[in-house]
């Protein structure tokens, strides 16, 4: 039956078809493991973007809260026998539930895809470090007294005062020659983590090209809903790189290199940028899996530390890395690995979701830091900026000052030793 007055959805069928109802994503969910209801489920969620579809239901409140409670980390994917397209149904699905948000439009529009205008804002932002105004208000405790939204916000302050990106001294005689991902809030929040990939790339004979006119990936609008802003700044992007000359795209935000390798479907309707976006995508790689690609050597450098990994979900699920991170940090002599307890359940960053869906990110990063904890490591390492901004304010929150360091940062410690 289809409801009167309930707007379609234009979703492909074929793709939604796809789910058979097994249940094997069911247990792989965060929400679901969350709540156990169904509506938070992937197989759920599918069922009311196929009613959508059909007119069956109209795209309510209620609806679309469900769907808005989806954290797009693709667990799902990873264990579908079916292989559901479900991180492409569910951003298709929000960039038709996108709903008008004049703060969510400035932080993406205006100032997260404009490099020059993100920079302005990185630098004053960060004079609320610099200043000392932050570790003074966490010294004496009147951090507690702000309001619970806002404290909750400031713990996840990212930590703009870092040092910016700096390249390293080419190689004399390079094996590849590469260009780095800078992006936009990694460049200016994790920029030393930048320099660490390319420094490490460096020792091991590879060319890190300079690329001045790339920005962002788009996707953080994808995943906020807004599609065409992404498919946009996709185009950008491929021609940047495509200027660049290189043998490959190398990415350290896992969840912007999951993003770039799908700009192949993303732009597969557009004819004059199809080719081009397929093309780019398959040079894309990220950092972990081009440096274990290589030939490196054994030991990659000494280094007494225990630590614990945390998988992010684009790297994990999304790009299926989960090797070639560990067997790196396993080259490395003197550091003892220690796996957590559901390494690879999502700890609750996912883009935006731990700024607009609190509840359920902050129940995930309590089990995050819970099982990262119960390891006695030393520090924690993963793969992407959202989840150590996610894991450090959790860590924090605790007391704990464990600290929480990229795959790259630990292999530049490591060599420079």
């Amino acid at each position: 039956m289809t409801v009167p007055g309930a707007s379609r959805f234009e979703l492909p069928s074929d793709a939604l078809q796809q789910c058979i109802r097994c249940g094997m994503c069911l247990e792989a969910c965060p929400t679901y493991t969350l709540t156990g209801l169904e509506t938070e489920s992937p197989r759920g969620r599918i069922h009311l973007m196929d009613a959508m579809t059909h007119g069956r239901i109209g795209a309510t409140a209620r609806v679309s809260l469900h769907l808005d409670r989806c954290l797009g980390c693709r667990a799902c994917e990873a264990v579908c026998p079916s292989g559901v397209p479900y991180g492409e149904l569910i951003e298709l699905t929000r960039a038709q539930l996108v709903r008008p948000s004049r703060r969510r439009d400035l932080l993406l529009g205006a100032i997260v895809a404009r490099p020059r205008v993100l920079d302005v804002a990185a630098r004053v932002g960060s004079l609320y470090e610099r200043s000392g105004v932050r570790a003074l208000l966490h010294a004496t405790g009147a951090i507690r007294l702000l309001p619970p939204g806002l404290r909750r916000l400031e713990s996840l302050y990212p930590p703009l005062a870092r040092p910016r990106y700096r390249a390293p001294t080419p190689p004399s005689a390079p094996v590849a020659r590469v260009a780095l991902l800078l992006g936009c809030v990694m460049r200016v929040a994790y920029g030393d983590v930048h320099t660490s990939a390319a420094h490490v790339l460096a020792r091991l004979g590879v060319e890190v090209v300079d690329v001045p006119d790339q920005g962002c990936c788009g996707a953080l609008h994808a995943h906020a809903g807004d599609r065409e802003a992404a498919r946009g700044l996709a185009r950008k992007a491929i021609a940047a790189f495509e200027r660049a000359g290189v043998d490959a795209l190398v990415v350290d935000a896992a969840g912007c290199g999951a993003y770039m390798k799908g700009y192949g479907r993303l732009l597969a309707d557009d004819p004059a940028w199809a080719e081009r976006a397929r093309a780019l995508a398959a040079r894309v790689r990220d950092v972990t899996e081009y440096i274990a690609s290589l030939e490196v050597p054994a030991p990659l450098g000494r280094l007494e530390a225990r630590v614990t990994y945390q998988d992010p979900c684009h790297l994990a699920h999304a790009q299926g890395i989960r090797r070639q991170p560990r067997e790196l940090l396993r080259r490395i002599d003197g550091l003892e690995l220690v796996e957590m307890p559901d390494a690879d359940m999502c700890c609750g960053s996912a883009g935006t979701y731990n700024v607009v869906q609190p509840e359920y990110a902050d129940r995930l990063q309590r089990a995050k830091v819970d099982a990262i904890l119960s390891t006695g490591a030393s520090a924690v390492v993963s793969a992407n900026p959202g989840c150590m901004l996610q894991v450090a304010a959790g860590l924090r929150a605790r007391g704990s000052d464990l600290p929480v360091l990229h795959v790259v940062e630990v292999l530049d410690r490591a060599m420079r030793s």
